[in-house]
């Protein structure tokens, strides 16, 4: 294991969709969404301290979840996290962290990674990393996870990439072509039978070096913002400083901001168990489910002619259900939601009528 070698854990999004269980004061990253007795956060760093020193892991999040993650990582140094005033999306994310550890290494080697994410080979996931630094630190290069989709599913980005890699060491890696948002079904059937496109992770490998030149290439505004911070990083100023750099900065993704133009960009296929747990329905094909397809995460759950169903609620709580065919039911901290599976987009709305009519405490 290398000394400069990094991570960068980002966990301060709100997670919406997991309503009611994810809350805007306790979001699905500090969650144990899965039942496995470690929330999201946790096993990612679990994964990540695998691939670098545990010294050499931060955290990126919302200054209201600080102490939120300093209680479920406490061997974590405090100084390692990294306290966001607002959200303004990954790219402003990179750039802080990124400037923030070069000037601590300037040989650093970075692994970004999202809070919220499941990965079930993490023996696999550690040697796509490994594998992944070594192409990071031999060349000025960013290297992203792209996963072998196995639907044609229209929920995540995918990367076209270029059968060229004759000269790689690691089989895996190739060049990317193109980025694509998220399709429709018959455009998503058609880049999975095509065979060259993949998933988008949004888990990123690069030297901090390679990022920030990439940044100050092809997004000159977000870099200059940032790189005035450079002597208030590592120092008691530099909360001031990023206070009024989020104040001024514009809320991009770091694939908006630089993937997509970048002309050294590369991806490494991979078969991890991935998926970014981005809907309940997602997570409904992650958990065990019983001889009726139900998922169910609850201790007392109690269920007659019921089918198809993903059940989520507290260990102490008995709860009796019957004839549901196709539903989510969950339950937490004193808001029960009961919806129908395919309409789960609607969880947002629910969320935005709940604030307007019952006001932010249910939230």
């Amino acid at each position: 294991m290398k000394k400069n070698h990094y991570a960068i854990i980002m966990a301060g999004g709100v997670g919406t969709r997991f309503w009611p269980m994810s809350t805007t004061s306790h979001p699905k990253q500090f969650i144990d969404i899965l039942g496995t007795g470690r929330t999201l956060l946790q096993q990612t760093y679990d994964r990540l301290v695998k691939c670098c020193p545990k010294e050499n892991i931060y955290v990126v999040t919302s200054t209201s979840y600080h102490d939120l993650v300093h209680e479920q990582l406490p061997k974590l140094p405090k100084q390692n996290i990294l306290c966001e005033p607002s959200r303004k999306n990954t790219a402003p994310c990179v750039a802080y962290a990124s400037y923030k550890i070069h000037k601590l290494d300037p040989k650093a080697i970075t692994v970004v990674a999202p809070s919220d994410h499941l990965i079930t080979k993490e023996d696999t996931f550690v040697k796509a990393i490994k594998s992944c630094f070594a192409k990071a630190e031999a060349e000025d290069c960013l290297v992203t996870l792209g996963i072998k989709p196995s639907r044609p599913d229209t929920g995540y980005g995918y990367i076209q990439y270029i059968d060229s890699n004759a000269k790689e060491k690691d089989k895996r890696i190739f060049k990317v072509k193109t980025f694509t948002e998220k399709p429709d079904h018959d455009m998503a059937k058609f880049f999975m039978e095509s065979g060259d496109f993949l998933w988008n992770s949004g888990i990123f490998i690069w030297s901090t070096d390679s990022i920030i030149k990439a940044m100050e290439a092809h997004d000159p505004e977000l870099a200059n913002v940032f790189k005035e911070g450079w002597d208030d990083y590592n120092t008691r100023n530099e909360q001031k400083f990023i206070n009024g750099a989020y104040n001024v900065c514009k809320n991009i993704s770091i694939d908006y901001s630089v993937m997509e133009k970048a002309d050294n960009v590369f991806v490494r296929s991979s078969i991890i168990g991935w998926s970014d747990l981005g809907t309940w329905g997602s997570l409904y094909t992650h958990l065990k489910h019983d001889a009726h397809k139900n998922a169910i995460v609850g201790k007392n759950v109690m269920q007659y002619n019921c089918n198809n169903c993903i059940v989520q609620v507290p260990k102490n709580k008995l709860v009796v259900l019957q004839g549901l065919e196709d539903y989510i039911v969950v339950e937490s901290e004193g808001v029960l939601m009961i919806c129908k599976k395919q309409d789960e987009q609607q969880i947002r709305n629910f969320v935005n009528d709940v604030k307007v009519h019952k006001g932010e405490n249910f939230v």
